[in-house]
């Protein structure tokens, strides 16, 4: 699947399964901590990876962009309804489109409307979904998540 260029011609998309828990928990916790260092680490790697098997991969819909040529795991949306829960991509794959192969499959999925909670303070990832189209809908003092961390909903539409 392409998008942006020729650095995402080497990229596919997949269904997620039970046993990609491991992969899937890499991502997440390797993008958080490259790009996220403020939030506050709240579970350990095993609870963690608990909750991406128990509750993230059985109860959305989960997207894994892979390396066409050595099928290593890039990154991965989720999809739980009209609400894009998580789209993380390992750091070193950063701004190479694969964050919008993977926005474009989640769209599609959900043609008409897709919201998203962003925290006020990832400045990269407001640009990102603001450059594919969503606006902020509403702002949030933190109270409404675990990290207690100021974010935002994003909306959009078709």
């Amino acid at each position: 699947m392409q998008s942006d260029g020729p650095l995402t011609a080497n990229v596919r998309l997949r269904a997620a399964v039970a046993e990609d828990a491991g992969v899937v928990t890499e991502v997440f916790l390797a993008s958080r901590t490259a790009t996220m260092p403020y939030l506050p680490r709240l579970h350990s790697d095993e609870a963690t990876l608990s909750w991406i098997t128990h509750v993230v991969l059985p109860d959305t819909r989960v997207w894994l962009a892979e390396d066409a040529g050595t099928g290593a795991v890039l990154g991965f949306a989720s999809l739980d309804g009209n609400l894009l829960d998580h789209l993380y991509l390992r750091p070193e794959a950063r701004r190479r489109g694969i964050g919008t192969v993977l926005l474009e499959a989640v769209k599609s999925a959900s043609p008409q409307e897709l919201s998203l909670h962003v925290f006020q303070k990832n400045t990269e990832a407001r640009a990102f979904y603001e450059r594919h189209g969503f606006v902020v809908v509403d702002t949030n003092d933190g109270s409404r998540n675990e990290e207690n961390e100021p974010d935002m909903t994003y909306r959009w539409t078709a």
